[in-house]
């Protein structure tokens, strides 16, 4: 997907369904560019959303109508803003009138993302109490099996070549998980290479200490 030298303003609709109205979100904002998803708000996948954060660019800006258009809980709002201020672009709320600017230095800009983040902890913390008191009760029922993963080992498998060769749209199609799932996994995938790589060094020079001394 082309994007042109100059800084763009793009804008991300979500509406929950294929016949709901788009138009009254970022109506009268004019916007080079305008990506939307039409997809209830539980859904991991975004398509769009995942075309957006490939497209953007640093000096970019993504015009969104409220928080809960972009994410569907607050841990994943901080983790699709982190990603766009790490890109270098800024991310406006109209509803809530907040914005997010990469690299900002704006006290305020910093002190309103760690409310946030705070919030987002602490429903985490309820939830986290939550899920360890059913998981005593589920044990004691001899019923708990424990959390089946995103990705199977075939599938981890075939990612550790996709990753070099599929975009980030092709990977989440593929594989049937939000991007940001996908790439934990590569992080994880990278850093076995790197800690692989070591060991292999460490084998050869060990090798060649030993050919050296015979």
């Amino acid at each position: 997907m082309n994007h042109n030298a100059k800084t763009q303003t793009v804008g991300y609709i979500r509406v929950s369904s294929v016949d709901q109205n788009t138009e009254r979100q970022l109506v009268g904002l004019k916007l080079d560019k305008v990506f939307t998803d039409k997809i209830s708000g539980a859904k991991k996948n975004r398509p769009a959303l995942d075309e957006l954060i490939e497209y953007v660019r640093e000096g970019d800006t993504v015009l969104v109508h409220s928080m809960d258009r972009m994410a569907r809980d607050l841990e994943n709002l901080i983790n699709i803003v982190k990603t766009l201020n790490g890109k270098g672009v800024t991310v406006k709320f109209n509803k809530e009138n907040i914005t997010f600017t990469a690299n900002s230095d704006n006290p305020m800009d910093k002190f309103l993302f760690h409310v946030v983040g705070a919030v987002a902890e602490f429903k985490r913390a309820l939830i986290r109490e939550a899920q360890r008191e059913g998981i005593a009760v589920a044990k004691r029922k001899g019923k708990y099996k424990g959390r089946k993963p995103a990705l199977t080992d075939a599938q981890l498998a075939e990612l550790k070549t996709d990753k070099d060769v599929l975009t980030p749209k092709e990977l989440t199609a593929k594989y049937q998980v939000h991007y940001q799932t996908i790439w934990r996994y590569i992080k994880k995938i990278k850093q076995q290479e790197i800690e692989e790589k070591k060991l292999s060094d460490i084998q050869a020079d060990s090798n060649n200490t030993i050919a050296i001394k015979a």
